[in-house]
């Protein structure tokens, strides 16, 4: 017999199998030796009431044995001649990679980045000497800027594609089981790294082709369809189908299809501040109380409102996290947040941004699609500039930027480059400012304490998706010029994250195949 249950469990208990066998047995009225097998399907922590809790919703088999199911795909070597060339290797390109090799179609990767353990070193260099690699650094190289961004898996996207199917990919190649049953799913950067190397060997394995250090500088066409790329300004490779998983950090890419007048378009997307607390005081107000239970994780939240015409939102919350550097030119300062798997650093720290749209982008009409990306490298260039031309970041404790009054001393941080004060709302035009002091002050309702003294803002968040749509067939997945071309991911504007860029990659790897027949 198997009966789906969801029980409400103290921490202790949830982390202890023995402790939630006897306690799903006492509330199914069964004897706990009777039950043969717990599969839990999902779990998520309720900080509602006084006493943080678990809710875990589980099958269980009472005298029998669950069905076995194998959940690891096999992937095997291909044969056909058919090939599909595949620009950048992040999620979308990794999964798209993955599900060609499915279909027994051949994939061949330009990854313009180095694979992912050259890449610390160039991770070093920009967080202690201030020196960016502009095809080497947190948004660029194997893994994408996902690599180092914690490896939230949390989705929106199930409708897109398989969610699970994704997770159980990453598993088979050594994430944690866990991940396929929490709520808020999580890597760690720690982690994903042998993780990416074990996909590229499943890749390379199957007769797959990667080839890093190699930046598409062109792409040929002939009666509009994609017939070549040129990779380093030297090399031209015959394409048969060319799936364009580039990221939302390509501007070179943007500016290549802008100049010869493939079509592409301007899209919304959010700017503005890293916010960083210390950790402990996140957990106080999620947890309600000063002391954090050991058995809960780290808190973190999820915040958004409206300010006049803006959305403003918490985005990408790092609990016990740290603030990276996420720049990729050499006069611009971005920065992001990551974690590693444990997320214990005393520090919190999320991405607060606001909308913005074709209406902000108005100073910079005359660049027609490339309008969102002028708008964003100037806020960038500002920051870069306010932080004293390096990659030192500008800084405002959270009063202080809503009071519009420099701060005379700033909080400890976990930006390693280093912060200095600085008027932040210098940084952004006025409907951004404007935006996140309501923003701010509409949060502390939602969670009192947010707004504190001890919080601080660094700039500039400014990458939260791409400022460009490379616009697709909808039922085809190409391009809607230029046939045998494939844009996906987050670069291309249809994806946000991890898993909605790896169910997108897969979306264009089987539009190939039928292109391909």
């Amino acid at each position: 017999m198997k009966k789906t249950i969801e029980v409400t469990l103290l921490p202790s208990t949830a982390h202890d199998d023995d402790l939630t066998k006897q306690y799903i047995a006492h509330e199914l009225r069964v004897n706990p030796d009777n039950i043969t097998a717990i599969n839990k399907v999902r779990r998520s922590i309720d900080a509602r009431s006084k006493q943080p809790v678990y809710k875990l919703l589980a099958d269980v088999y009472i005298n029998e044995n669950p069905p076995v199911e194998s959940s690891e795909i096999t992937y095997t070597p291909v044969s056909s001649n058919k090939t599909a060339h595949i620009v950048g290797f992040g999620p979308a390109g990794m999964f798209a990679a993955l599900q060609l090799i499915e279909l027994g179609i051949k994939p061949i990767v330009f990854e313009r980045g180095k694979n992912v353990r050259d890449r610390r070193f160039d991770l070093r260099n920009i967080m202690q000497d201030h020196v960016v690699n502009p095809d080497s650094n947190y948004c660029f190289g194997e893994g994408g800027a996902g690599t180092y961004s914690d490896g939230k898996l949390y989705t929106r996207s199930t409708k897109r594609g398989d969610v699970k199917k994704i997770l159980r990919v990453l598993v088979q190649h050594g994430a944690s089981a866990d991940i396929l049953i929490d709520a808020h799913p999580h890597i760690g950067s720690n982690k994903l790294p042998k993780i990416i190397e074990a996909i590229r060997n499943t890749i390379l394995n199957c007769g797959g082709e990667i080839h890093f250090n190699s930046k598409i500088t062109d792409i040929i066409t002939k009666d509009n369809r994609v017939t070549a790329v040129v990779v380093n300004n030297a090399e031209e490779h015959a394409v048969q189908s060319l799936i364009l998983a580039t990221g939302h950090s390509a501007r070179d890419i943007f500016t290549l299809f802008n100049n010869k007048n493939f079509f592409i378009e301007a899209k919304p997307f959010a700017v503005g501040v890293r916010i960083e607390h210390p950790q402990q005081l996140i957990n106080e107000m999620q947890y309600h109380s000063a002391e954090k239970n050991p058995l809960l994780p780290a808190a973190g939240y999820n915040l958004s409102c409206q300010a006049g015409e803006k959305g403003v939102f918490s985005f990408c919350m790092c609990p016990g996290g740290i603030i990276v550097p996420a720049s990729t030119d050499t006069n611009e300062l971005v920065i992001n947040g990551m974690s590693v798997s444990r997320r214990d650093s005393p520090f919190a720290n999320s991405g607060f941004v606001v909308t913005v749209d074709e209406k902000d982008f108005a100073p910079y009409a005359s660049a027609g699609a490339l309008a969102g990306v002028m708008y964003q490298q100037a806020i960038e260039h500002k920051a870069f500039t306010l932080g004293g031309s390096r990659q030192t970041a500008p800084a405002q404790r959270v009063t202080d930027f809503i009071k519009g009054v420099a701060s005379s001393t700033l909080p400890k941080t976990s930006y390693i480059p280093g912060i200095v004060s600085s008027d932040l709302s210098q940084i952004f035009p006025n409907a951004v400012v404007k935006g996140l002091r309501e923003g701010l002050i509409a949060s502390n309702k939602k969670l009192r304490g947010y707004v504190t003294d001890e919080a601080q803002l660094l700039a500039a968040e400014t990458r939260t998706s791409s400022p460009v749509r490379i616009k697709r067939d909808r039922e085809t997945g190409m391009h809607v010029q230029l046939e045998g071309l494939f844009p996906a991911g987050e670069g291309a504007g249809y994806a946000g994250g991890i898993v909605s860029a790896a169910i997108d990659g897969e979306f264009a790897a089987n539009a190939v195949a039928k292109f391909l027949g």
